[in-house]
C-alpha cells in the first residue's frame, strides 16, 4: 500500500493551488453575486490542462490518470466550490463523448472543452422524474437522417452557461425504461431550444434551470453511441463524477477546518487562546478525523478507476457522505467563529448553502445507500 502522490501529482497539485489562491478564493463571493463563472477564467482553467486532464491528447486532454483528476478538483475547490464544477462536467461528459461520440465529433467538442473555449452541460433530469431517472419522456423521433427532440429538462447545472449538452431523450417506449433511452450531443444554440433559470439558496455562480426543446433537430451521427445505451453510458461516467463531487465538497470543508484552526490561536478569550478550550477544539478533531477518512474514500474510488476494478459502491459511498459530512463540518467552523462567522465577512453561509445542493444533485443520499446495498448483498 502506497498513499503517497507522485512527484507530478504534487507538482499539479502546488500549482493549482497557486491558482486558487490567487484568482478563484477573491472572488467567491462576487461570483455568487454576478450568477456566472468569468469566461476569461474557464479559459484559463483550460490552459493550465485542468479540464479533462484524464482525456486522451488527440481529444485535447494530458492522459493523465483519475487520481490527479481528484487532485485538481480538490484544489480547485478549495479556492471556490462553483468552479470546480468545471473539471468535474468536463471530466464526466468528456469520458462520455470520447468513449461513445464519433471521433470527428469528439474531437470537434473535446477540443474546445479542454481549452476553456466551450462548457458542457449534462441533461438527464426531467420535472417528473427526480430520483427515478429512467423515467424520461423528452422524446428523440427519427425525421431522415436526423432527430427531433421535444419536451423539457429540468435542475441543469449550468443549463445557461453551457454551449454543448450531453442530452437523454427517449428513442423507444416508455415501458422499455432504461432500455429505450438515447444519448445525444446537442448544441445549446441549435434552434428550438430555450432555458430558464431557477432562484437556489446556492451555487449561484453555476446556476440550475431547465431546458426547453421544441422539435430540436439533431443529426443522428450526433448520437453517443448506440441507440438505447444512454441510460447504462451516463450511469457509468457518474461512477466516476460521484467521486469527484466527494472530493470538491470536502475540500471546502478542509479550508474551513483550516480557517478556523489558526482563527482559534489568534482569537483570546478570558486571557487565553481559544484553541485552549476543548469545548472548541474537540468537535472540530473529530470532524479533522471525519474529513480525512472520507476524503481517503474517494481516492480509493479514483484509483480502483484507474487499476479498472469495480467502484459502485465506494463512489455512492463518496456521494452521500461527502457532502453531509461537508454541510456539518462548515456549520461547526461558523459556530467556532461566533457572530464573526455568522456575518457575510466570513465565507461559511456561502459554503453551507452551495455544499448542501449536492446533498440533492447528482443522487440523493437514500438512493446512494440503495446502490451500496444491492452492491453489497451477495449473489
Amino acid at each position: 500500500m502506497n498513499f503517497a502522490f507522485s512527484e507530478q501529482q504534487e507538482a499539479i497539485r502546488d500549482s493549482v493551488a497557486r491558482l486558487a489562491g490567487e484568482r478563484l478564493a477573491p472572488r467567491y463571493r462576487q461570483r455568487e453575486k454576478d450568477a456566472c463563472i468569468e469566461r476569461e477564467l474557464v479559459a484559463e482553467l483550460g490552459e493550465m490542462g485542468c479540464l479533462g486532464g484524464e482525456l486522451p491528447e488527440e481529444y485535447g486532454g494530458s492522459g493523465l490518470d483519475c487520481v490527479t483528476s481528484g487532485i485538481i478538483v480538490e484544489e480547485i475547490s478549495r479556492g471556490d466550490f462553483n468552479v470546480g464544477y468545471l473539471p468535474l462536467l468536463a471530466s464526466l461528459n468528456g469520458q462520455i463523448i470520447a468513449h461513445h461520440a464519433r471521433p470527428e465529433l469528439a474531437r470537434e467538442w473535446l477540443a474546445g472543452i479542454t481549452a476553456g473555449r466551450k462548457i458542457c452541460c449534462i441533461a438527464l433530469t426531467e420535472p417528473h422524474g427526480g430520483s427515478d431517472a429512467a423515467n424520461l419522456k423528452l422524446k428523440a423521433s427519427r425525421d431522415g437522417d436526423d432527430f427531433l427532440l421535444t419536451g423539457e429538462k429540468t435542475s441543469i447545472s449550468m443549463a445557461d452557461q453551457a454551449d454543448v449538452a450531453v442530452v437523454f431523450a427517449r428513442t423507444g417506449t416508455q415501458e422499455q425504461r432504461a432500455g429505450g433511452i438515447s444519448a445525444f450531443l446537442v448544441p445549446m444554440d441549435s434552434p428550438g431550444i430555450s432555458t430558464s433559470r431557477f432562484e437556489d439558496s446556492g451555487q449561484r455562480a453555476i446556476g440550475r434551470g431547465s431546458i426547453f426543446f421544441d422539435n430540436v433537430r439533431v443529426p443522428a451521427d450526433h448520437m453517443l453511441g448506440s441507440e438505447g445505451q444512454g441510460f447504462k453510458q451516463v450511469m457509468q461516467g457518474f461512477d466516476y463524477s460521484r467521486a469527484l463531487i466527494g472530493l470538491q465538497c470536502l475540500a471546502v470543508a478542509q479550508q474551513s477546518l483550516d480557517e478556523t484552526w489558526q482563527w482559534l490561536t489568534e482569537r483570546e478569550a478570558f486571557g487565553q487562546p481559544l484553541a485552549a478550550f476543548q469545548g472548541l477544539t474537540h468537535p472540530l478533531a473529530e470532524y479533522q478525523t471525519y474529513v480525512q477518512a472520507a476524503r481517503l474514500q474517494c481516492y480509493y474510488a479514483l484509483w480502483l478507476k484507474d487499476n479498472q476494478q469495480p467502484h459502485t459502491a465506494e463512489a455512492a459511498m463518496n456521494k452521500w457522505w461527502g457532502p453531509k459530512l461537508a454541510f456539518d463540518v462548515i456549520k461547526q467552523c461558523m459556530l467556532a467563529h461566533g457572530h464573526t462567522g455568522w456575518g457575510e465577512d466570513l465565507p461559511f453561509s456561502q459554503r453551507m448553502r452551495d455544499v448542501l445542493g449536492l446533498q440533492i444533485g447528482d443522487g440523493t443520499a437514500q438512493i446512494m445507500k440503495n446502490i451500496i446495498a444491492r452492491q453489497s448483498v451477495p449473489a
